[in-house]
């Protein structure tokens, strides 16, 4: 076309008749018009290309957000997470705070099990009911005013049938106070990472200000079962009683597991149920199969019915997509050399099993793994300082690594130390 310009202008020059000036004008517009469409056709062939594109991208899009969300759940918010490597399966607001209702009692067991490992208590230990305790309503065992009880049978009150009695008698009987109790929760709750969680008593009653989300409900559910599996003792109880001895003499008091799982789900281990008028229907359920542990945090469901099938959705979702490889056979490890120390090596073990959820099946010979010791390893050394670790990898890529650590004490090398060395190797030569 800019070739066409310049032969009209030309022609223009030439021209001196006004008529046919005008007329050559009217021929050039006519030109401009019938071309322009060829451009303006470009321009709209190729943004239909990028909506093409953007909407193939949407849709892709589309189908992984309905992959992910094809469990279809009701509940405000839920999260499923393993709980070896406490890799996250699926989430759904999983940071959003909410009332949690009686899974506040994760808590408590944790604490009264941090106490048990502790020494402070033990589990034939008699605790004394309060008449505080004694009052709380909602889920109770019907503790009364100076009735005594074990802990271990406090343990089971709280963990089959959710005594809000039970929870404030064993909370004042570790701390003095359920406020400092509660305190002390705040304070566990920190130190596991539990970012939207604030306790304001240790039953879950609605309170202003108690509240916590369904990642931090997993992540103190997988410190409990983790660290203390004995949990489990009690919280695949179906049914059980208690004996209540009074002043007005001994009964019998059933207790009935609130989680309906524990007969509903073949592989349910636990947890915990939650219920108010505020909080709604709330769950954190574990459950272990071939080797896999998981946990579902279902909280603010409709109705309790949904909140256990919910769960179950989750569990089996869980169980069909995950893979778990665990170490059997680590390498043995050799001692290691020390420099200055009054030992000259030390013998070290792996600070814990390696385990790896994978998200599809593998093949255990695509994982690898290698002995990493740490270069210069100097006096003193400690029982539990890393030495070195062991890396794996998944077809080149790393996928962790376990700590090698100290199984014993290696105290700097003395003057006296030296000499002695020095003497036994003199006498050791003469002698050969």
């Amino acid at each position: 076309m800019g070739r066409d310009m310049c032969s009209v202008t030309k022609l223009l020059l030439r021209l001196k008749k006004p008529a046919s000036v005008l007329l050559l004008i009217v021929i050039l517009i006519c030109q401009t018009a019938v071309n322009t469409p060829v451009l303006v056709y470009a321009e709209e062939t190729k943004t239909e290309q990028e909506e093409t594109k953007t909407e193939t991208k949407a849709g892709q899009e589309q189908k992984q957000d309905e992959k992910d969300d094809k469990l279809s759940l009701e509940s405000e918010s839920a999260i499923l997470m393993e709980a070896t490597t406490g890799r996250v399966i699926y989430e759904k607001n999983p940071d959003e705070a909410l009332r949690p209702a009686s899974i506040t009692k994760i808590m408590t067991l944790l604490l009264i099990f941090d106490a048990l490992e502790e020494g402070k208590i033990k589990l034939e230990d008699e605790v004394t009911v309060s008449d505080y305790a004694a009052s709380m309503g909602g889920s109770q065992v019907f503790l009364e005013e100076g009735e005594k009880q074990t802990v271990d049978t406090m343990i089971k009150c709280i963990a089959v049938a959710s005594g809000n009695d039970a929870s404030v008698a064993m909370a004042e009987h570790i701390s003095g106070t359920e406020s400092a109790f509660v305190d002390a929760m705040n304070e566990r709750a920190a130190g596991l990472g539990m970012s939207s969680t604030h306790f304001v008593n240790c039953c879950g009653l609605d309170t202003d200000g108690h509240m916590s989300s369904a990642k931090d409900v997993a992540l103190m559910g997988r410190e409990l079962i983790t660290k203390y599996p004995k949990i489990h003792d009690y919280s695949t109880i179906w049914m059980d009683t208690i004996t209540h001895s009074t002043r007005r003499g001994e009964s019998e008091f059933v207790l009935s597991n609130t989680n309906k799982l524990i007969k509903q789900y073949q592989w349910a281990t636990g947890l915990k149920t939650g219920s108010t008028g505020l909080a709604k229907s709330c769950l954190c359920a574990s459950a272990s199969k071939d080797g896999i542990d998981l946990i579902a945090v279902i909280m603010a469901a409709p109705t309790s019915k949904q909140r256990f099938s919910e769960a179950i959705s989750l569990l089996n979702y869980g169980y069909s997509v995950c893979d778990i490889y665990v170490d059997e056979n680590m390498p043995q490890l050799e001692r290691v050399q020390v420099k200055g120390g009054k030992n000259e090596s030390i013998g070290c073990v792996y600070e814990k099993q390696f385990s790896y959820l994978f998200m599809d099946k593998v093949k255990s010979e695509d994982i690898t793994s290698f002995v990493s010791i740490n270069e210069n390893i100097d006096a003193p050394i400690k029982k539990g300082d890393v030495v070195g670790k062991i890396v794996y990898k998944y077809k080149e890529e790393e996928i962790g690594s376990v700590n090698i650590i100290a199984d014993e004490d290696n105290a700097k090398q003395t003057y006296t130390d030296s000499l002695l060395k020095t003497l036994k190797k003199m006498l050791f030569n003469s002698v050969i």
